[in-house]
C-alpha cells in the first residue's frame, strides 16, 4: 500500500534535493580572514574614528563610563561612511520586546538634497535613539492602548554590524526599548541594569580581599543552542508545525533516540552543508561559534559559541537564531526552535554557562588547583548557593513558557526543582568549615586515567563528574543553568541571576564586614560566612540523580518549590522577595516586574489556545475524515468476507469505530471548554484553565488520534508521520 501522495510528493522532494547556491570556496575567504568583517567593532573603530572619540567612547565600552554625547554625530559619520562601503542603503535600530523576538524597522539612509537628488544622512540623534511605534507590543499595563510613543536607545557596549541579504545589506544597530516615561519594555534593559548591580557588590566584596581591578566585573555566558533541522516539505504538510512549531499529532515511531545513534552521529551532508554556511555567516558577524554535532533526538543538532560579556553572548544568541532560519530555508530544511516538537523525544534547550568576572581577574568562580585554600572563591560559590536557595522560585519564572512546560521536568531536561550540583570535592570542603575543620579541608587531588594503552600518556581527570539532571551545575569554573528553553531569549535568566548574585555579593560583603567590626580576623570572618551558608542554605544542594522519584519527595522535605507549570511559576515574579530583589538593585520596579508576570500568563494563554483551535481543526478535517473512509473501507471488506464465508477481525473494526467517536466527542468537549476560558480572558486564571483542563482535553484527543494513525490506511493518511519527518534528510 503507497503512502498518501501529498507524502509522497514531501519524500520526493527530499531524495530528488539539489542546493540552488553554489559550495562555499574556503580557500579563498578562509574563516580567520572574514572573522568580525561585518562588525563595526573595536578595530574599525580605532582605525576610523578620530583619537579623541575612538579614547572616549572605548572607555565607555570597556570602563562603563558615561558617553559624552558630543561625540554621537563623528560615530555616527563614521559609522554610516563604513555600512555604505558595505553596500548599505539602511539602517535599523534593533531590540527585543517582551515578545522574547527580535524586532526591527528600517530607515533609509538616503535623504532629497531639494535640487532632485538624495545624500546620505545619518546624524548622532538619530544613532542615538529611535522612535517605533510600541502600541502593537505587548506592556502589561504599564501604557495606555492609545499611548503608543517607544523609545530605542542605543546600546553602546554591544557593537553594531551589517547584516547581508541576496539584495543587499543593512546597519543593524543594538539597543533598548523603553516607553517614553523610560520604563523598559524590553529584555536587554534590565540585563544591562544587573551588571551594573552585580559589577556594584562584587567591587564592594573584592575591596574586602584586598583585590582591585580597573574593568568592572561582568557576567559572562556560553550560549549552547539546540535546535531540529527537518524538511520544509514536511513542515507544510504539518499545519501544527507550521503554526505552533510542534507536532501536536503523532504515533511513535518504530525507532526513536533509543539506539543512541544519532548523538555526536556523522552529520548528514546537507545538514553539514547548511550548519558551514550559518557558521560562515556568524563570523562574519563576529559570532565566535565553535562547536557543531548532532544531539540526541533524530534531526536534532547543537551549535555552541565561546564564553563573551551576557549583553553580547544574549545579542549573539538572536543572531544565531537567526542565521539558523535564514540558512535553513535556503538548504530546503525548516529549523525549529520550539523546546518540544516531536513528543517521544528528547526537546531542545539553550544551556546558559555563567560566571562573573572580567579580562584582569579571570572568572572569580575559578577554584584553582586547591579550592579548600582559594577563599575568594568559596566566597562567591557560597553566594551562588544562597542565591539559588532564595531566589529559586524567581529563576524557575524566568524559564516558565507553555512550550518549556514540555520539556522541563522530563528525562531529557533538569526538573522544575531548583538544585545546584557542586561535585563530590567541592562539597566536602564545604561541609567542612560548616563541621568545623575549614583550617584543614582536605584537598582531592586531581587523579589521572589509567587508559590501558600504552601509546597514551596518563590522563588527568576533573575532580568531579558532571550531572546533567541537575537545574544549576557547577562545571569546573562556572555554573552551567540548563533550563533555558531553546527557543527562549535567556536574557531574562541571566538577568535574575545577576540580581541573586549582587543580593548574594552584597549579604556576604555586609557579613565579613561586619565580623571584621566585632574583631574577629578575616579568616575567621570568611569562615563564619561560609559556615553560615551552609547552615541556612545548604538544602539547595543536590549531587544526586535529579531525575528520580526519591529526589522529588526529597526536595518536599528540603522545602524546595516544585513549579511544574508557567502557571504555578509566573506569581513568583511578582512575590515580595522578589519585588525587593529587584527595586534594591535598580533592575525592574513593582510595576514593571508585574507587568511581566501578565504578558507572559498572557503568551502562555495565546500560545494553549492557538494550539487547541488547531488539534479541533486538524482532528475535523483531516483525521476524522481518514479514520471515516478507513472505516467505510473495513465495512465493505467485512461484509465481502462475510459472502465468502471467510473470518473477518471485527474486533479491528470496533476498535477504530470506538476511537474515532472518543476523539471527537473529545474536540466537542475542547471547544466548550475553551469558550468557558476565554471568558476569564488572559489571565493567570486563565492560564491555570488552561493548564489544568485544556491541555489535558488535548491530550486525550491525541492519544485517541495517535492510535488511528496506527490503525488507518497508509493510503488515506495525509500527514507526514514521525519516521518520516525525523528520518528523512
Amino acid at each position: 500500500m503507497t503512502a498518501n501522495l501529498g507524502r509522497q510528493s514531501a519524500i520526493q522532494a527530499i531524495t530528488s534535493y539539489k542546493p540552488d547556491a553554489a559550495p562555499l570556496n574556503f580557500a579563498e575567504s578562509k574563516p580567520a580572514d572574514i572573522f568580525g568583517a561585518n562588525v563595526f567593532d573595536d578595530r574599525v573603530m580605532r582605525e576610523r574614528l578620530p583619537r579623541n572619540v575612538y579614547k572616549s567612547l572605548h572607555k565607555t565600552i570597556a570602563f562603563g563610563e558615561r558617553m559624552d554625547p558630543g561625540i554621537a554625530d563623528t560615530v555616527a559619520a563614521v559609522m554610516k561612511d563604513w555600512a555604505i562601503e558595505k553596500g548599505a542603503t539602511h539602517f535599523t535600530h534593533i531590540f527585543y520586546p517582551l515578545t522574547g523576538q527580535t524586532a526591527e524597522k528600517h530607515d533609509s539612509f538616503l535623504m532629497p538634497d531639494g535640487n532632485g537628488g538624495v545624500i546620505a544622512e545619518f546624524s548622532g540623534s538619530m544613532l542615538i535613539r529611535g522612535e517605533p511605534d510600541a502600541s502593537s507590543f505587548p506592556s502589561g499595563g504599564l501604557r495606555s492602548t492609545f499611548e503608543a510613543r517607544g523609545y530605542t536607545a542605543w546600546d553602546v557596549t554591544s557593537p553594531a554590524y551589517i547584516m547581508e541579504n541576496p539584495n543587499g545589506t543593512f546597519l543593524c544597530i543594538p539597543t533598548m526599548f523603553l516607553s517614553w516615561t523610560g520604563v523598559a519594555l524590553d529584555k536587554k534593559t534590565p540585563l544591562l541594569r544587573s551588571n551594573q548591580a552585580v559589577n556594584r557588590e562584587a567591587q564592594r566584596l573584592l575591596s574586602l580581599f584586598d583585590v582591585k581591578t580597573s574593568l568592572p566585573v561582568q557576567s559572562y555566558a556560553g550560549l549552547e543552542q539546540e535546535y531540529f533541522l527537518i524538511d520544509h516539505n514536511f513542515n507544510f504538510a504539518r499545519p501544527d508545525i507550521q503554526v505552533s512549531g510542534r507536532s501536536l499529532f503523532g504515533a511513535k515511531p518504530a525507532k526513536g533516540q533509543e539506539f543512541s545513534d544519532q548523538y555526536f552521529g556523522v552529520i548528514p551532508q546537507r545538514v553539514l552543508s547548511c550548519m558551514m554556511e550559518a557558521e560562515r555567516e556568524l563570523y562574519k558577524l563576529g559570532v565566535p561559534v565553535r562547536t557543531r554535532h548532532n544531539e540526541a533526538a533524530p534531526s536534532q543538532y547543537e551549535i555552541a559559541p565561546l564564553y563573551e560579556p551576557s549583553n553580547l553572548a544574549v545579542d549573539h544568541n538572536h543572531i544565531i537564531m537567526a542565521v539558523l532560519r535564514g540558512a535553513a530555508k535556503r538548504y530546503g530544511l525548516k529549523c525549529l526552535l520550539h523546546e518540544k516538537p516531536f513528543s517521544g523525544v528528547n526537546g531542545s534547550g539553550k544551556h546558559v554557562n555563567y560566571s562573573l568576572g572580567n579580562a584582569e581577574l579571570g572568572s572569580l568562580f575559578d577554584p584553582g588547583d586547591t579550592p579548600g585554600a582559594n577563599a575568594k572563591f568559596l566566597v562567591f560559590c557560597c553566594a551562588m548557593i544562597r542565591a539559588a536557595h532564595k531566589y529559586g522560585g524567581l529563576l524557575r519564572a524566568t524559564v516558565a513558557s507553555a512550550s518549556n512546560d514540555h520539556r522541563l521536568g522530563a528525562h531529557e531536561a533538569p526538573p522544575a526543582i531548583m538544585s545546584i550540583f557542586l561535585g563530590d570535592q567541592l562539597t566536602e570542603t564545604l561541609e567542612a568549615f560548616r563541621a568545623g575543620r575549614g583550617g584543614d579541608a582536605q584537598e582531592k587531588r586531581g587523579r589521572v586515567m589509567n587508559v590501558g594503552v600504552d601509546t597514551l600518556p596518563p590522563l588527568p581527570t576533573d575532580p568531579g563528574d558532571r550531572n546533567r539532571t541537575s537545574p544549576i551545575a557547577f562545571t569546573g569554573n562556572r555554573f552551567e543553568f540548563r533550563a533555558v528553553g531553546s527557543g527562549q531569549s535567556a536574557a531574562g535568566a541571566i538577568t535574575a541571576l545577576n540580581a541573586m548574585m549582587a543580593d548574594s555579593l552584597g549579604y556576604a560583603a555586609d557579613w565579613i564586614s561586619a565580623a571584621l567590626k566585632e574583631g574577629k580576623s578575616f579568616n575567621a570572618a570568611i569562615e563564619s560566612f561560609i559556615t553560615h551558608v551552609m547552615d541556612e542554605h545548604s538544602a539547595v544542594i543536590f549531587n544526586g540523580d535529579g531525575y528520580s522519584e526519591i529526589w522529588r519527595k526529597e526536595a518536599e522535605r528540603r522545602g524546595l518549590p516544585n513549579l511544574l507549570s508557567t502557571p504555578d511559576a509566573l506569581p513568583e515574579l511578582t512575590s515580595p522577595e522578589v519585588i525587593e530583589l529587584y527595586e534594591k538593585t535598580g533592575i525592574l520596579t513593582r510595576d514593571e516586574l508585574r507587568a511581566r508576570r501578565d504578558i507572559y500568563a498572557e503568551q502562555y494563554c495565546k500560545t494553549v489556545r492557538t494550539e487547541a483551535f488547531l488539534v479541533i481543526r486538524i482532528a475535523r478535517t483531516i483525521i476524522y475524515p481518514a479514520a471515516v473512509r478507513y472505516l467505510g473501507e473495513l465495512a465493505k471488506t467485512a461484509a465481502a468476507t462475510r459472502d465468502l464465508g471467510l473470518d473477518f477481525d471485527t474486533e479491528e473494526l470496533a476498535l477504530i469505530g470506538k476511537t474515532v467517536k472518543e476523539m471527537e466527542t473529545g474536540v466537542r468537549e475542547l471547544e466548550r471548554e475553551l469558550e468557558e476560558t476565554a471568558k476569564l480572558g488572559e489571565t493567570l486564571e486563565a492560564a491555570r484553565n488552561y493548564c489544568d483542563r485544556v491541555l489535558p482535553l488535548m491530550s486525550s484527543i491525541r492519544e485517541s488520534a495517535d492510535l488511528l494513525e496506527t490503525r488507518v490506511a497508509d493510503d488515506l493518511w495525509s500527514m507526514p508521520n514521525y519516521q518520516e519527518i525525523l528520518f528523512g534528510k
